[in-house]
């Protein structure tokens, strides 16, 4: 049954922190990306590193406890958190390791993609992961990650190698194509409460830099623009990444003012082959679009930014910002040095204020 006694006893066994109810932190700790959420779990045990996993799993077993697995708290349902129960955070655990010889990167169950990036670009390696650098590994990799590379390098689960695991037994079990295969093919779509992963282990792609951005278009166009991009994308090369999306602009930089919380669609793309096919796949881009007019007129908006998240790290071999273009028929992408001529270029009669945005990947 459990008491004090008890509680002190996970304490005690954890390098991690518990919290409890009462605690300073404990509201902090039980939040999550979607704040609707707004559950209030017994107890929180931060874990450190895969023997307070392995403590935690054994304690909540012992006392029949539910249990929920918290990596980046990004799950829109909040299934990372739960009410009157034990919930497992890994978000202490946040390392990243990159094997450049083995072309791998090793991330820890509590790491966010922005980890993953950061990690992986130093030797320009990147992992397909989400739009949002906040994002936990977990989440979008066991649901499958679906984001910028998806054309080129698949889903973040087609590119997974193995996991760490601590079952609910409370053994540890490492999963992969040869050891534990079952398990590994579990993981990898075939349902969920398999066990807490503490680890995960990628393959990594020859990725340096990625141009991303989106191009906005009224909604009473929606229909016009989807024709064009279903039509498009299913030819284009396979380094240029995009999405179809309905959104509410938000109300702060990069995106004009006149733009704020508009209801609007648009294409997020992002291309990140090599610079002469990134140039030829941005060129591409623009020439269809110019030539079935889709973006032609004073009321078509262009807006381009580096990341979906102010967290992404941006830029590393130039300083990149966004673009915002009033009157957009074409698009180029350059860095702040080619600015001036690119804007008497490309669009004498736009009201080009930056250059294209370049973001880590």
């Amino acid at each position: 049954m459990l008491n004090d006694a008890t509680v002190a006893t996970l304490k005690s066994s954890l390098r991690g922190e518990l919290i409890q109810p009462g605690d300073a932190q404990y509201d902090a700790a039980r939040a999550v990306y979607n704040a609707m959420i707004q559950r209030r779990p017994r107890l929180i045990a931060r874990c450190a590193d895969v023997a307070d996993v392995i403590t935690a799993v054994n304690f909540a077993r012992t006392e029949k406890m539910l249990v929920s697995v918290r990596g980046g708290g990004h799950n829109a349902a909040g299934l990372g958190v739960c009410d009157d129960g034990l919930v497992i955070d890994l978000s202490p655990m946040r390392w990243v390791r990159v094997d450049p010889r083995k072309r791998t990167i090793l991330a820890g169950g509590g790491a966010q993609w922005g980890d993953v990036d950061h990690a992986g670009h130093a030797f320009g390696l990147a992992v397909p992961s989400g739009i949002i650098s906040t994002t936990g590994v977990g989440g979008l990799t066991l649901g499958g990650g679906i984001g910028h590379l998806t054309r080129q390098c698949g889903l973040t689960i087609d590119n997974l190698l193995a996991v760490d695991m601590v079952l609910a037994d409370g053994r540890f079990v490492t999963a992969n194509a040869k050891e534990n295969a079952d398990l590994f093919w579990a993981v990898r779509g075939g349902g969920g409460n398999f066990g807490v992963v503490t680890a995960f282990l990628y393959e990594a792609h020859p990725i340096h830099t990625n141009y991303a951005g989106p191009m906005l278009y009224p909604l009473e166009d929606t229909a016009d623009v989807l024709r064009w991009y279903r039509n498009f994308i299913v030819k284009a090369p396979k380094e240029l990444n995009g999405f179809f999306a309905f959104l509410t602009v938000p109300p702060g930089p990069p995106f004009p003012e006149h733009l704020h919380l508009k209801k609007m669609c648009g294409m997020c793309g992002a291309t990140a082959g090599r610079s002469r096919r990134r140039r030829r796949s941005s060129s591409q881009f623009a020439r269809e679009r110019r030539r079935r007019s889709i973006s032609s007129g004073p009321s078509r908006t262009r807006l381009c930014r580096a990341c979906s998240t102010r967290s992404i790290r941006r830029g590393i071999s130039g300083t990149g910002r966004p673009i915002s273009c009033v009157r957009s028929t074409t698009m180029r992408w350059r860095c702040m040095r080619s600015m001036a001529a690119n804007c008497r270029r490309c669009c004498r009669r736009c009201t080009c204020t930056q250059s294209m945005a370049r973001r880590r990947v």
